[in-house]
């Protein structure tokens, strides 16, 4: 089985060639290998690895610049997702696609489910629900994962953001009306594998493909984050000017940006589970899991 990756230089892709290198003859590529800007080299790699399982977790991130480089995210977020989707159905292959929580409005308080309309609020939910859709259009034969706040070992990330930031000051002012779940790189990489598994196993006919909510169990806010991750690194011995209770709440209004962020990020995950039978773990898990990393690496540096 070949397996085709994208992005394998970013939070997810870093950890997706851990969690698929065994799985098949793996076809890891980065923007230096194949830049998602340039629709017929795109192409051109899909047709000269013909694989039959093609991972797609590169994307057009950089939230509000997208506000005023639209095109650009539209070109890696939504065309890049259609032409892997269309060479995927010629060769019969599957596409795993991961999207995000910035494809709905942030509105009220209960989680998102798959069968709620989208409304994103800026270009880059935008660009990433024309993907799906762009996508779900041309290949029968996909899995689109919506997630949230990803952070992981490699590439940047808010719990680094928090840490680096407390080691510099002495206070930290933080929102504490955003809601959702922070979800480890590494949980996507490890199901990811498992539904590659799956696949393989039952065959392409038994499959369920569609769109799923996938994220870590549990939610918070980007101020409790933050608070969390300060005290288990406080805990673990690293020597910070401020601590968990050097975080100060505020209001979104209080840091205008060129991108509006979704109030609520909750993702109702019972029908990934349902489905594949899966429990996924609360989000405490996995962010004690990268600090663990990222302070044994400091140590050892």
């Amino acid at each position: 089985m070949k397996i085709l990756l994208t992005g394998k230089d970013g939070q997810v892709g870093f950890e997706l060639v851990r969690a698929l290198a065994l799985l098949g003859e793996l076809h890891a590529v980065g923007r230096a290998d194949c830049d998602l800007l340039d629709a017929d080299a795109l192409r051109a790699l899909v047709r000269r690895v013909a694989p039959g399982i093609i991972v797609n977790p590169a994307a057009w991130t950089a939230v509000d610049k997208a506000e005023s480089e639209p095109e650009r995210a539209f070109a890696v977020n939504a065309r890049a997702p259609g032409i892997l989707g269309e060479e995927a159905a010629r060769l019969g292959a599957l596409v795993v696609h991961y999207s995000t929580d910035y494809v709905f409005d942030g509105a009220g308080t209960r989680p998102w489910t798959e069968s709620d309309t989208p409304a994103p609020q800026s270009v880059y939910g935008s660009s990433k629900l024309a993907g799906e859709r762009a996508l779900a259009e041309v290949c029968p034969r996909h899995l689109i994962l919506r997630t949230s706040w990803v952070l992981g070992v490699h590439g940047g990330n808010f719990a680094k953001t928090m840490l680096r930031l407390a080691a510099e000051r002495e206070r930290l002012s933080v929102v504490d009306d955003q809601f959702g779940a922070p979800t480890a790189a590494s949980l996507l990489a490890d199901l990811t594998a498992h539904l590659v598994r799956q696949y393989a196993r039952e065959g392409a006919e038994a499959f369920p493909y569609g769109t799923y909510h996938v994220a870590a169990a549990g939610e918070t806010s980007w101020y409790d984050y933050a608070r969390f991750v300060l005290d288990a690194a406080q805990r673990a011995g690293m020597l910070l000017r401020a601590g968990p209770d050097d975080v100060l709440p505020v209001h979104t209004a209080a840091y205008p940006a060129a991108a509006r962020r979704p109030a609520n990020s909750r993702l109702d995950t019972s029908l990934f589970r349902r489905s594949f039978g899966l429990r996924l773990p609360p989000w405490q898990d996995g962010v004690h899991e990268v600090l663990r990393h990222l302070l044994r690496r400091d140590n050892d540096a």
